[in-house]
């Protein structure tokens, strides 16, 4: 399968109108009940993306994005974007604060235990209240490639399975840069959550009975 296949199998799993972005959809509508204030807010969005607040169903008054990645071409005037690390924040965002620190499927990305702790440092820092959520380490598929049980797979099969999966956006072209990706993701269980977050709310989200993601949340009603 080509690139333009892949990308097109994974959009209908992954994308818009997927069942996953109904699910993102979903856990927005739960995070706007829990703080009725949410179009009010000013919010601090650790590694998201400023289109997913476009096609957001509720949004805040403002929004600030942080990521790796370059600036979009298009910048709502309700939203900012800064370049930039989660977990080594330039001094012009840590002099801020925020009505709230918004996270989706970022703290797994991060790169091990201490850069974590630095994360979920600045998420206290920079707000009186969060939201962040992490796919559930025991959820039996692994959510970014879509394989059952590969998260508990050794890295060596993990990364044969990234050079082969149809639902990877780009294919690794060599082993080195697919151990790379398997080891850029690293989920994380309740007591990692708990440790990160321990005056938070851990609230569940259930598939079809089955824990699927973790929210630490503070500051809701």
């Amino acid at each position: 399968m080509n690139n333009n296949g892949r990308l097109a199998l994974r959009q209908r799993v992954s994308g818009a109108n997927s069942s996953a972005e109904g699910r993102r959809d979903r856990r927005l509508r739960w995070m706007a009940e829990t703080f009725p204030s949410f179009g009010e807010m000013s919010v601090l969005d650790l590694g998201g993306r400023v289109g997913a607040w476009v096609r957001a169903p509720v949004r805040p008054a403002h929004v600030h994005v942080v990521n790796l990645e370059e600036a979009p071409k298009e910048i709502p005037e309700w939203a900012e974007f800064s370049q930039g690390d989660a977990c080594d924040l330039p001094d012009n965002i840590l002099k801020r604060h925020y009505d709230l620190v918004f996270s989706n499927s970022v703290i797994e990305h991060v790169g091990g235990h201490d850069r974590r702790v630095r994360f979920a440092d600045a998420v206290h820092q920079l707000g009186d209240a969060h939201w962040v959520q992490t796919p559930y380490r025991y959820f039996p598929v692994e959510p970014h490639w879509l394989m059952p049980a590969m998260q508990f797979m050794p890295v060596a099969v993990r990364a044969r399975v990234v050079r082969r999966s149809p639902f990877a956006y780009k294919r690794a072209e060599t082993h080195r840069e697919a151990v790379r990706r398997v080891l850029q993701i690293e989920l994380i269980d309740r007591t990692q959550m708990r440790y990160y977050f321990p005056g938070s709310v851990l609230r569940t989200e259930w598939y079809y009975g089955i824990p699927k993601s973790l929210i630490a949340y503070h500051g809701g009603s």
